[in-house]
């Protein structure tokens, strides 16, 4: 599709609709593992999703082929992947989705920091500078916040080193070969490797199986074959139209929503500490994200 210099209805609906989809897998994450052990899941959740991947790559014509380069590029981004959900899976499960997605989505500070050092033209300053301050004390709020048993501080420490992941895995596409692979080769990569090393680490944390029901089978496939066919591709491909500042624009609506189905479905409780952090955070992503205009 036509490469586009700002965002247009469709893009907007669709990013919409990805941040949404993001927040409730959250959701889904958190009933899964009732039944299903953390890392055991994520496992099958990547083998399931590869499957599934590859049937679309198949109906599509995707050539299967990566350079040498690309190829390292991927093994990276699949460790990196596996890391971040290993770490998010088990966050999950002994904290609440309010909590871990708050600093789970976070990513985008630890990515702009990062870029500051290592990606020209990435330069926090400005209006970027603040956001970022901002947000900092929004996560500093979240981890302070020990008035009710839910909090977990490894459980929010597991969900930063996650967010820590997921810039990794953005900066990696940025700076290595494999950006330039078909995005599902891309996605392939992290599955085939997380998938493996999950399955193999899964022993080390108890029982394979706890209280296993048919909503966490159903769970389960949900997070393999739609998050990997409607949400890991559609935000390949809205990177691959739109610009990257714009659909960062919308990383602040994930925390939110996954907060409010945190406490509509799961029935968490929403403190006025939770509610701070997330404000500061939220700001803080959206001053982040802004692009200092072109001047001719």
């Amino acid at each position: 599709m036509e490469r586009k210099d700002r965002l247009d209805l469709i893009g907007v609906s669709a990013m919409l609709g990805f941040a949404t989809l993001f927040a409730f897998n959250q959701i889904v994450i958190k009933i899964t593992i009732e039944g299903i052990q953390p890392i055991f899941s994520a496992a099958l959740r990547s083998l399931i999703g590869l499957v599934a991947l590859f049937i679309w790559i198949k109906l599509r014509g995707v050539p299967i082929y990566m350079t040498r380069g690309q190829l390292w590029g991927g093994v990276l981004i699949g460790f990196l992947f596996t890391f971040e959900f290993l770490c998010l899976f088990l966050a999950l499960d002994i904290t609440t989705v309010s909590r871990a997605s708050v600093i789970f989505y976070t990513m985008p500070i630890w990515l702009g920091i990062i870029a500051h050092f290592l990606l020209p033209g990435e330069r926090l300053s400005g209006i970027r500078l603040v956001g970022f301050l901002i947000a900092i004390c929004g996560v500093a709020w979240a981890f302070l916040d020990r008035s009710t048993g839910e909090a977990s501080l490894l459980g929010d420490v597991l969900a930063l080193i996650a967010a820590l992941g997921w810039a990794g895995i953005a900066l990696a596409v940025r700076l290595t070969p494999v950006s330039e692979a078909p995005a599902e080769l891309q996605l392939g990569c992290q599955l085939a490797i997380s998938g493996v090393v999950l399955l193999i680490l899964s022993p080390l944390f108890g029982p394979l199986i706890r209280d296993f029901q048919m909503i966490h089978g159903a769970a389960l496939m949900f997070q393999s074959i739609v998050m990997v066919i409607f949400g890991f591709l559609l935000w390949f491909a809205l990177m691959k139209i739109y610009p990257a500042s714009d659909i960062a624009s919308f990383s602040f609506l994930s925390p939110v929503l996954s907060v409010f189905f945190g406490w509509w479905i799961l029935g968490e409780e929403i403190h006025a500490q939770t509610v701070g952090a997330l404000v500061l955070v939220c700001i803080g992503l959206v001053l982040i994200s802004r692009r200092p205009k072109k001047t001719a």
